[in-house]
């Protein structure tokens, strides 16, 4: 599995669909989010955009091409239905080697069966290769995308909870679930993380708590306050990937990136994360929440990543949804 950073023939997205749960009353808010999103990615790669029915196909094609956005070359629009938008947990992730690139399709079961149907969400790895023309490997095992992330180079963080968990895997453990990650995506080592943060409904996904940013470089999140519920877990977290990082052949850096203030809807506190960030090509694109940490997370993201720069993206609605930038994003690589 190659590292997001490298670089991507396509961005896969899920458009949203108006009588989904994820955004009840801000539809139209999140379609031109979304619109925006496509706009954003498609100067630098092509955009692949999941949508749930041939009428939502028209619908979509018709409000990008009120923005001249052109659909046809750089954005292609499939007819590929999922009930709600978060491609990275539903949708194909890619592997290589020297010969060729092909799908593994992870089982999905909105974590843990927490927000059925999801039928429809689990094929659509399936379809993609379909309309790819690449091999499609199923190991038979959940896995959502969100889970795991990866330095290119065989290691991984991997949350612990959700890939062990009864209702996803019944009788998993860990030494299947490591061999699974050897065979279906090259993994050599693996850092299990145990932290999740408030609001968090995955069940402790790695792409709100710890990222990496380069081959060796791993970016964690950090919560001041000790009366913040997220302090404790993100601290036992960090000094959990401190400890790692003196081990293997290369030394790993870890470096802290704060969080924001505690973000509600209503008494609902929300799964705001700087980490939730997603390399497009042109850029790096994180997450803001209109909160004074925003400026500090994109200095760290700035002196940490030279090749591109990194640019906040407003997603205040979006983490209402309980989801980031990563959340609803998945890489084709070149």
């Amino acid at each position: 599995m190659p590292a997001e950073w490298s670089r991507h023939r396509a961005t896969w997205l899920t458009w949203p669909r108006e009588d989904g749960i994820s955004f009840p009353g801000k539809e139209r808010i999140m379609a031109s989010f979304w619109a925006d999103l496509v706009q954003r990615l498609s100067s630098g790669e092509i955009v692949r955009v999941n949508c749930f029915s041939r009428q939502q196909r028209e619908s979509v094609r018709e409000l990008l091409e009120s923005r001249g956005i052109a659909v046809g070359s750089r954005v292609l629009l499939y007819e590929n239905p999922a009930y709600e938008p978060w491609c990275r947990d539903h949708g194909p992730l890619f592997v290589q080697n020297r010969k060729e690139t092909a799908i593994v399709d992870w089982g999905y079961d909105a974590w843990g069966k927490k927000y059925p149907p999801y039928d429809l969400d689990d094929l659509v790895p399936r379809r993609a290769a379909s309309f790819l023309g690449m091999r499609c490997f199923e190991p038979g095992i959940v896995l959502e995308g969100g889970a795991i992330d990866t330095n290119g180079e065989g290691l991984f963080l991997v949350g612990t909870r959700c890939l062990l968990d009864p209702i996803r895997n019944p009788g998993m453990t860990r030494e299947r679930m490591e061999a699974a990650l050897r065979d279906y995506l090259g993994a050599d080592r693996m850092i299990w993380l145990e932290g999740e943060i408030a609001g968090d409904d995955t069940d402790g996904h790695v792409d709100e708590i710890a990222r990496f940013v380069d081959r060796s470089t791993i970016v964690a999140a950090r919560a001041a306050d000790p009366e913040d519920p997220n302090h404790a877990p993100l601290e036992e977290n960090f000094a959990r990937l401190q400890a790692e990082a003196q081990k293997g052949p290369e030394r790993l850096r870890v470096v802290p990136l704060p969080m924001p203030a505690p973000l509600y809807e209503g008494e609902t506190r929300l799964p705001a994360s700087y980490l939730n960030f997603y390399f497009s090509n042109e850029a790096l694109l994180y997450p803001a929440f209109g909160d004074p940490a925003d400026v500090a997370a994109g200095e760290i993201f700035g002196s940490l990543v030279r090749d591109r720069p990194a640019i906040p993206v407003p997603a205040r609605d979006l983490v209402w949804g309980l989801g980031g930038l990563h959340c609803i994003t998945q890489q084709e690589p070149a």
